[in-house]
């Protein structure tokens, strides 16, 4: 059966082009899906003209509001009743779609999932994670970017949601769990920190190892990192900083000279599958985790690809992980680790 899917299409520093874009090449790829797409229709209505396909697997929902990427949360909810962003988000919770998709800004955009679609039983603030590539697989890090101050109940709450969706996104039956900090040693970081690792060791329900340092993100010393949004977000964007940087200076040292142009030539396979596998853009669409309903967001500078991968992460998280089962299942676990007073 067809999955119906919201989309924010003024949401994203190119849009509405690179949501139709992106959703035309989602459909061309094969994805079952049919869209919900919010906006100006004077703006998008000339652009799907150039995708007969596509014409046929959405519907535009007409609207010339639009929430800046610079309004705050608080702004947005109390003036904007009809910005795309929301009625994208609003036809989840009232069940026309399965799942939402927005590059638009995105305190504004958590704001109105958490309004709208509600968290779990249990969970405080929901957060924001991603599969992120590492030298031996992927690991699931959260929180990158929602929640800039954290508790350290916060912190175990993410554990828990981290795990559940390590369990599933990367088929890991009992996924290790890290706690990002400024070194391994017991001794280190804050009270927070030291809270919630305290908690996490004492409980005994998740195979927690302890804490973890930035470049262990990577080498893969764990299948889920838990931090709060502030640090979690610096590491991201640190991460893909360094990839653009390394892929430049590639690229420039090929170019500088014929035996470099020559090397390229003999090994551009292997370039391709290096470019491949890091490139930011596959990685694309980060899911608001510890909502009732499936919302993902995606970078705001996307291209169509990475604008289609983040359709690819809702659609995969609103089929594969059943929402249901999944919160119960992390309300029994915080249930297990705090008491039934939960």
């Amino acid at each position: 059966m067809s999955l119906n899917i919201a989309l924010d299409a003024m949401g994203g520093d190119a849009a509405p082009k690179i949501v139709i874009e992106g959703a035309n090449l989602a459909i061309e790829k094969g994805l079952d899906c049919y869209f919900h797409m919010y906006g100006d229709s004077a703006l998008i209505n000339p652009l799907l003209s150039a995708f007969p396909l596509l014409q046929t697997k959405v519907t535009v929902h007409h609207t010339d509001q639009a929430v800046p990427n610079d309004m705050k949360p608080s702004v947005a909810i109390r003036t904007l009743k009809q910005a795309s962003m929301r009625l994208a988000v609003q036809a989840v919770a009232s069940g026309l779609c399965s799942a939402v998709v927005s590059a638009g800004n995105t305190g504004a955009y958590m704001a109105f999932s958490k309004i709208l679609l509600r968290t779990l039983a249990g969970i405080d603030r929901p957060a924001i994670a991603a599969k992120i590539p590492t030298i031996n697989g992927f690991c699931v890090a959260l929180d990158l970017g929602a929640n800039v101050e954290c508790s350290f109940d916060n912190h175990v709450q993410f554990a828990v949601m981290g795990e559940a969706l390590a369990c599933r996104l990367l088929g890991k039956k009992n996924p290790t769990v890290g706690l990002l900090n400024v070194g391994t040693e017991e001794q280190k970081g804050d009270a927070v920190i030291q809270e919630a690792a305290q908690i996490l060791k004492e409980s005994e329900r998740l195979n927690f190892i302890g804490f973890v340092e930035g470049d262990d993100i990577t080498l893969g010393k764990a299948d889920v990192v838990v931090t709060d949004g502030f640090t979690g977000n610096i590491a991201l964007k640190s991460m893909e900083g360094v990839v653009r940087l390394l892929m430049t200076s590639i690229k420039d040292a090929l170019a500088s000279s014929m035996l470099g142009k020559l090397s390229y030539l003999i090994g551009s396979s292997a370039f391709k599958a290096v470019h491949k596998k890091m490139d930011p853009r596959i990685y694309n669409g980060a899911v608001f985790l510890g909502l009732q309903s499936a919302a993902v967001k995606s970078h705001g500078g996307a291209d169509a690809l990475a604008f289609c991968q983040a359709i690819d992460v809702a659609a995969n998280i609103s089929r594969e992980i059943d929402s249901v089962g999944m919160g119960q299942e992390i309300e029994i676990k915080l249930k297990q680790i705090y008491g039934a007073s939960l």
